[in-house]
């Protein structure tokens, strides 16, 4: 539980899993029903619920972790200005909810001006004036001594009478170069001011931390791709992430390879089987048909585009290729014997098709329980397995019918292409 400027974590002390069956008895419904009804009980706090992150140690909440950076040099006020636009931009943002700042916006302080000319008139050294208000409001270590065979410490710091009122300052003197007492009235003068209580930087530029997390149906990168629109608004300003953010935006950005790398492996694997560059084509057709599937099936139970869900779809890559190599594989042994290319195309088909089948359904049947999971962490069970058996299913069920026309199509244009480049005229 957070409220502005302060986070208490409490120990958890929920019911077992297998006792909170209703969506509203988890963890995330119950800390948005606490925050709800605190936040209604605190007039002069914000109060938000949060739930601890799932790696101990990367960031404090499930969520985004955002730091909005001064790199034009504006100064505090105009950081602080920038940061509350940014709230109040965040909050009416239906993608984003609990969008707070992990610091207090400003707090009443005491500034002490002292007149160098008057204290230089009174003989008196600044180091001297720094040292008497350090030592009467701050305290300062002098020593340890023994005391029954412990060692304990001595500090010198004002009486509580003479330092509980702002107004006490103007009891203390300085002791000056000529050994006379100068009272701090006759060069110093108080003013009260708001300002930070604490001056955050981040990369070696002033910043401020501003945490938040994705509404309900949204997921982690459209919220954090929304924080980062609303902060391009405010002039003057730069962004970072922090903690998972960043670890999820490093991530990220290294998906799409993945996934080019993969294929690319295959492809290189498929043609130094074949002896071939242009069969190992009608292989990688069938991975969007693959993929297709897999992304019908998570959207149909509304999960988004997770790690687990991008580990499903690496999963179904191979699976995919594997049904279409068991077609190729007995296509090409038999244009080996001489057979026609159509009728090449057909018997590799009939006789790999009851192997797919059987093999397919059995994985198929093997990841439902992942699909259908329940329980705690159940959420990275349901991705992986929802993901993998859409998508092994729509390639083998499409797979079996648009593998042979891929590989014939391709082997024709193929045979054609090889032909024209070698100046040998196609015959009907």
């Amino acid at each position: 539980m957070a409220a502005r400027g302060r986070t208490w974590a409490w120990p958890s002390s929920l019911k077992d899993w297998s006792e909170r069956g209703h969506a509203d008895q988890r963890a995330q419904a119950i800390v948005e029903r606490a925050g709800t009804a605190l936040g209604r009980q605190q007039r002069d706090a914000e109060v938000y619920g949060m739930v601890p992150p799932p790696i101990e140690g990367l960031g404090q909440s499930n969520g985004f972790e955002f730091w909005l950076q001064d790199t034009s040099g504006m100064g505090a006020q105009k950081l602080v200005q920038a940061r509350e636009s940014l709230l109040r931009d965040a909050g009416k943002d239906t993608r984003l909810q609990s969008v707070r700042a992990n610091s207090v916006a400003g707090t009443p302080q005491l500034q002490i001006d002292i007149d160098q000319l008057k204290a230089s008139a009174l003989r008196l050294s600044l180091d001297d004036v720094n040292t008497t208000l350090g030592i009467a409001w701050g305290g300062s270590y002098v020593n340890d001594f023994i005391d029954r065979g412990r060692v304990k410490r001595v500090y010198v710091q004002a009486d509580a009478p003479y330092r509980s009122d702002p107004d006490d300052i103007r009891q203390w003197f300085v002791r000056g170069a000529t050994g006379a007492m100068t009272p701090f009235s006759a060069f110093a003068t108080t003013r009260w001011s708001q300002g930070t209580p604490q001056l955050e930087r981040y990369n070696g530029l002033p910043a401020v931390q501003i945490q938040g997390a994705a509404a309900h149906g949204t997921s982690s990168g459209t919220a954090m791709a929304a924080v980062e629109t609303i902060a391009k608004k405010q002039r003057g300003t730069g962004h970072a992430w922090s903690g998972l953010s960043y670890q999820e935006r490093l991530s990220g950005g290294q998906a799409p390879l993945l996934f080019a790398l993969s294929i690319l492996v295959v492809f290189l694997c498929l043609a130094a089987l074949y002896e071939s560059w242009s069969v190992p084509f009608s292989v990688m057709l069938v991975i969007p048909l693959g993929v297709l599937g897999a992304v019908i099936a998570a959207a149909l139970r509304g999960l988004s585009n997770d790690i687990y869900f991008q580990v499903g779809l690496l999963a179904t890559i191979g699976l995919s290729a594997k049904n279409a190599i068991l077609i190729i594989e007995f296509a090409e042994a038999a244009l080996r014997r001489g057979i026609p290319l159509l009728d090449a195309v057909a018997e590799g088909a009939r006789l790999r098709l009851r192997p797919i089948l059987m093999t397919s359904l059995a994985f198929l049947a093997g990841v439902v329980p992942l699909a259908l999971a329940t329980g705690a962490g159940s959420a990275s069970q349901v991705a992986i397995g929802t993901g993998v058996f859409g998508g092994v299913l729509a390639a083998t069920a499409l797979g079996i019918f648009f593998v042979p026309l891929f590989y014939l199509l391709v082997k024709r244009a193929a045979g054609r292409f090889f032909r024209r480049s070698s100046g040998v005229a196609a015959t009907p």
